[in-house]
């Protein structure tokens, strides 16, 4: 069967917007199952676990063994850029986890995306990418007011996904290269492979040192390897079916409907209502990733060879 063939069964049947969503609940539901794990674990090792659940799947999937390291492909450079990529978006989910253990999960993501928006301002000439930039900056400031009010948490909370949205920056910047240069999911496969080995003494240690223990529950290694294959692979996959049959000026639209689906899993799986300020801050995210266009989706993901982070 080809991809075609399947692509164009599966659109039909469900719609475009619908894969969309359903990728984008995928990949807030895992990070809400990552909640839940954060009495067992300290978020970064919730992270970790993540990463490591995607690195298995995209190796078993890419074997990009099959190219030697030393050979035309796998360059010295080549795998050390590959590493720094693993490394970025290790470090950006770390922040993001961080980041939901201390404020609402569609806040966190809403604050994600200024890393996106900042990079398409920045190489763009474009008016309307400076009013996206600023009506994001708007939003950030609006979530932050409503997370700095009584919340102890807050603060550190706010911090946490705007180092994760600095890290998206970073993983557009080196993804755009690994992607440029070819063989960007098998680039990918082996940063996040390298990412997760070189992390794990830092994400792990705190656990290790206070309670090995939990990694001998088959209910740990369960629920952090869903979260990897429920946030990273299926959205990625769906969104691959959505790309090939829109292309990307109009699934450009379609990012905006992240944050929304964030808010909703946050309010329907973990119980988080959003104030007002809060909304006023989402809606005006949204409205940037919208204003802003395909420069957005475009610096968002690098290119359409690369999975957003």
């Amino acid at each position: 069967m080809t991809r075609g063939v399947a692509t164009t069964g599966v659109a039909a049947q469900f719609g475009i917007p619908a894969l969309f969503v359903v990728g984008g609940l995928c990949q807030y539901v895992g990070a809400a199952i990552g909640v839940f794990l954060f009495d067992t674990l300290d978020p970064a090792a919730v992270a970790w676990l993540r990463a490591l659940g995607a690195a298995v799947v995209l190796l078993l999937w890419r074997r990009p063994w099959r190219r030697p390291i030393g050979s035309a492909q796998w360059t010295r450079r080549k795998v050390m850029i590959a590493i720094l990529f693993g490394l970025a978006t290790v470090g950006m989910n770390v922040m993001f986890y961080e980041a939901i253990a201390r404020i609402p999960l569609g806040a966190a993501v809403a604050i994600e995306f200024l890393g996106p928006v900042a990079v398409a301002a920045a190489g763009s000439k474009r008016v309307r990418d400076t009013i996206a930039l600023g009506l994001v900056i708007l939003g950030v400031l609006a979530i932050a007011s409503a997370q700095l009010d009584g919340s102890p948490v807050g603060l550190p909370g706010v911090g946490f996904a705007l180092a994760s949205a600095g890290l998206w920056a970073v993983y557009i910047l080196v993804g755009k290269r690994v992607a440029d240069a070819g063989n960007g999911i098998d680039d990918l496969a082996v940063g996040m492979a390298g990412g997760t080995v070189i992390l794990a003494p830092a994400l792990l240690g705190p656990v290790l040192w206070t309670d090995a223990d939990v990694f001998l529950e088959p209910r740990v290694w369960m629920l952090g390897l869903g979260v990897g294959l429920l946030s990273s692979v299926v959205p990625y996959v769906l969104d691959q079916v959505v790309l090939v049959r829109i292309g990307r000026a109009r699934f450009a639209l379609l990012l905006a409907l992240l944050p929304t689906t964030a808010t909703v899993v946050g309010a329907v799986v973990l119980s988080q209502l959003p104030t007002v300020a809060e909304g006023v801050g989402i809606a005006a995210v949204i409205a940037a990733v919208v204003i802003g266009g395909s420069a957005v989706r475009e610096r968002a993901v690098g290119t359409e060879e690369l999975p957003p982070p």
